[in-house]
C-alpha cells in the first residue's frame, strides 16, 4: 500500500464503470474491489491502473505489483 486515499472512491468508480457497461451486479462489485485496492498502490487518490489490470485482478489475479 503506498497511499490509502481514495480506495472509497476507487471502488465506486469501479462499480459505476462495471454497471454502465453491462457487467452482472457481481462482476461489477468485484471491479469496483479491484479498482479499490489497486488505487492504493499509486500516491494520491488516482488511479493509474489501467482497465485491463483492474479486469485481471477481478478475476482473481494477483494484486502483486509488476510495474
Amino acid at each position: 500500500m503506498v497511499d490509502r486515499v481514495g480506495g472509497g472512491d476507487g471502488f465506486a468508480a469501479g462499480l459505476i464503470y462495471g454497471l454502465l457497461s453491462g457487467e452482472t451486479p457481481e462482476d461489477a462489485v468485484k471491479l469496483g474491489w479491484a479498482n479499490g485496492a489497486l488505487l492504493t498502490t499509486f500516491p494520491g487518490d488516482t488511479t493509474m491502473a489501467t482497465v485491463e489490470q483492474v479486469r485481471a485482478l477481478a478475476k482473481g489475479g494477483s494484486a502483486r505489483i509488476q510495474r
